[in-house]
């Protein structure tokens, strides 16, 4: 399935042709040097990471959750999810695209500067957005929003002309939808 890359300011696929957005859940052992290995495949083939996510999801089996947004040719990807799954400490690699039931969400603060007109208007479009004032001071907001990578994206170039000061993301988490475990 080809996904269009998103607006991302992270996004490596620009000029690149044949490129797929892809999201990777991978369930490691929770142990030193897993993330170093499963990161090294990565860059060992020359493709970047646009967001990393990774938790612990079982605390009595010590397991963790790496998600993984990556952009490359789809059988780049392939081949890296089949080397993913070689590696000891990992149970399970799941492309979440290609099974097409996943929720995608990402947690990002937004701070903001602005007085008068453009403080009106950063926050009537706050609003719009869903977004939530965290901080606020008499030249600024830090406005926090939840979604898909696409909306926070388009805040943020919404709030550019407003008075963008600073940006902080988590990343994507991602689950995938139904009853079984992914």
């Amino acid at each position: 399935m080809n996904v269009p890359a998103s607006l991302s300011p992270y996004s490596s696929s620009t000029g690149k042709s044949n490129t797929v957005r892809r999201t990777l859940s991978v369930l490691v052992d929770n142990e030193p040097g897993v993330l170093a290995r499963v990161v090294g495949l990565f860059s060992g083939r020359g493709y970047n990471i646009e967001s990393l996510t990774v938790a612990e999801v079982a605390h009595l089996e010590h397991w963790s959750r790496i998600t993984i947004v990556t952009v490359g040719t789809p059988e780049a990807i392939e081949q890296i999810g089949h080397q993913l799954e070689r590696i000891v400490p990992i149970h399970k690699v799941t492309d979440l695209t290609l099974r097409g039931r996943s929720i995608e969400r990402e947690l990002a603060m937004i701070k903001v500067r602005g007085k008068g007109d453009n403080r009106v208007e950063a926050l009537r479009l706050a609003e719009a957005f869903k977004a939530k004032v965290v901080d606020a001071t008499i030249e600024s907001f830090i406005f926090e929003l939840t979604g898909n990578s696409t909306k926070i994206d388009d805040f943020v170039e919404i709030m550019r002309p407003l008075g963008l000061v600073e940006i902080a993301r988590t990343g994507v988490a991602a689950i995938e939808r139904g009853a079984e475990a992914g």
